[in-house]
This record gives structure tokens, sequence and C-alpha cells, in this order.
């Protein structure tokens, strides 16, 4: 996967952003370490049979490492929207 800034806009989120992407991938069956939660990637990619390496991965596709991204992120995506939905019902 290419490199790029990670930083998310709220600087303060990203503890909470790691808890959530170990938390979804826990719940669909991968063995995710608290403490690096983003090497939950390669274990993705392997499911996916896409050579992610942990240096450069400049000869990968944008269609293969949006597959990897796209299971995690997407599985992220989809419990937020959840928990939004659930604390919208609970105003009402």
């Amino acid at each position: 996967m290419g490199r790029r800034s990670r930083r998310p806009l709220v600087p303060e989120a990203r503890e909470a952003l790691d808890q959530l992407k170990a938390q979804v991938m826990r719940e669909v069956g991968y063995q995710v370490d608290p403490s690096k939660p983003d090497n939950v990637k390669f274990e993705v990619a392997k499911d996916v049979n896409v050579p992610l390496q942990k240096d450069y991965n400049g000869q990968l596709t944008a269609k293969q490492t949006g597959t990897v991204g796209g299971q995690i992120g997407g599985r992220m995506v989809s419990e937020l929207i959840r928990q939004a939905k659930q604390h919208l019902n609970k105003q009402h």
C-alpha cells in the first residue's frame, strides 16, 4: 500500500479509530494485535490473494490495494453508521 499521511482530521481520534479497526476485524475472525492494529492488513491481503509486503508495494495495482483497504475501511464505516443510527434512535 502506498505511503500516505495517516493523520486523522482530529488527531485525538487516532486511538479510537485504531480500537474500532481492531474491534471490527476481530468480529469477522481476524487476529488483531491491539498494539499494532494496522498489521491486520497483511492478513486481509493474504486472504484476498494480494501480495502485500511490509516495505515497498509499488507493484500493486489500485484495485489490489483497494481490495485490502476496502475490506477494513468498509467494515469500519459500516460500524460507524450503525453506531450513529443507534444513537439517533435513542434520542427519539
